[in-house]
């Protein structure tokens, strides 16, 4: 399989798939370029080696073919800004004679913007004519839209048969894929798993899964009361699934038979209302009155949690312990970051990933202090699942 630090560059036209699905305001001004950012490392090893990059993403989810509010125009200026000042140009179509044109013309150190690939459904069909027309703007395809990994679509799965000897992944996606196998295929033990977030319904394939894998798994967040319901506690107006608590005195028995240690919290923080200034107890988790709602771990919990944490060698952090957001519920979810930071200093491998996770780190300011944070997204948790991403597939050649 070919990589990107050892392929030559030189002459050639990369056609990247970057995952530049950004958000515009009513303007069009792009209000978080994260994504763009992400994929400079790959666009910047394509130029520095002698090559072209030729890009390719979706913005938005285009009906009826193309539409200026979803056109990949307003992000040329930004992209040059962001490769210091190198020539950004936009191509008016993804595919076509004009297209093929501009990328046979396009110079060394030059990139070349293909237009909303989703303008045509055939994209997102993973249609194997339309794959032959993008692959004819380029000399080889890097995969790095980790983002999307998980769909096969034409651009992201099914234009690699078209390069059977050139194709590989950015360093984006190269460093989703590497620090999620370090988790999943071969971990540090012991492994902990800290699942948290509302439902257990969102979370079983994975919770599933990890069973195989985990050492120890700490569930949080509000799928902890379908737990404790199911074993007769009262949960008060806590958030709970009535229709999943057979489902979760399963994951309890299984967690048993695999020898998996299960940690969920024994008190909690409590209030009477669901804001920031409601009157607040701890109670211990099963005798939750009416009227009032767990909305974060209490202290024992917290503790118990944070001593699993600091003798972790790798750690997983999919979901907040409780209601973050609000400065009265957030201890749980900070104390448990610091935790996570604390055993990362001491040797342990921490990868967090999910959207309230991540903005847990960075609003708590714990970025820097752990291993790894992904951004994905669908790909990240079909991942967790056990499940083959056709994007990752199709560079492997699997």
């Amino acid at each position: 399989m070919q990589t990107i630090s050892s392929y030559d560059f030189k002459g050639k036209r990369a056609l990247i798939r970057v995952d530049f699905n950004v958000p515009l305001n009513e303007n069009f001004e792009i209000t978080d370029d994260t994504r763009m950012r992400a994929a400079l490392p790959t666009i910047k090893k394509i130029i520095e080696g002698g090559g072209s990059p030729i890009i390719m993403s979706h913005l938005g989810r285009p009906k009826n073919g193309p539409e200026e509010k979803f056109s990949l125009k307003p992000l040329v200026n930004h992209l040059s800004e962001l490769l210091d000042g190198a020539t950004v140009k936009i191509a008016p179509d993804c595919i076509g004679d004009e297209v093929k044109a501009m990328a046979e013309n396009v110079k060394p150190g030059e990139v070349l913007i293909l237009e909303n690939l989703r303008f045509y459904k055939e994209e997102t069909k993973g249609d194997e004519e339309f794959a032959a027309k993008l692959a004819e703007n380029g000399d080889c395809w890097v995969n790095d839209a980790f983002g999307t990994a998980h769909r096969a679509h034409a651009s992201t799965a099914v234009i690699a048969k078209f390069f059977p000897n050139d194709k590989m992944f950015g360093y984006l996606i190269e460093s989703e894929v590497k620090s999620l196998d370090k988790v999943v295929k071969e971990p540090q033990r012991p492994l902990t798993a800290i699942m948290g977030g509302a439902k257990v319904s969102s979370k079983i394939t994975i919770i599933e899964n990890l069973l195989d894998k985990v050492d120890n798994l700490i569930l949080g967040g509000g799928m902890k009361f379908t737990f404790i319901k199911a074993h007769g506690g009262k949960v008060g107006s806590s958030i709970c699934e009535d229709d999943f608590l057979e489902t979760a005195l399963n994951i309890e028995k299984l967690a048993k038979e695999k020898g998996v240690n299960l940690y969920m919290a024994s008190d909690v923080l409590a209030a009477d209302a669901f804001s920031n200034d409601a009157n607040t107890k701890i109670l211990p988790v099963g005798e939750i009155p009416d009227g009032w709602m767990g909305l974060d771990a209490g202290p024992d919990s917290i503790e118990s949690f944070k001593k699993v944490i600091e003798k972790s060698g790798t750690i997983l952090w999919n979901g907040p312990i409780g209601v973050f957001e609000m400065e009265a519920f957030a201890k749980g979810t900070k104390e448990i970051g610091e935790a996570v930071v604390e055993a990362t200093k001491n040797g342990a491998f921490s990868l967090v990933g999910g959207g309230d996770s991540v903005a847990a780190v960075n609003q708590f300011g714990f970025a820097d202090g752990v291993s790894y944070i992904s951004t994905a997204g669908g790909a990240l948790l079909e991942y967790l699942e056990g499940k083959t991403l056709p994007g990752v597939a199709a560079v492997r050649g699997e």
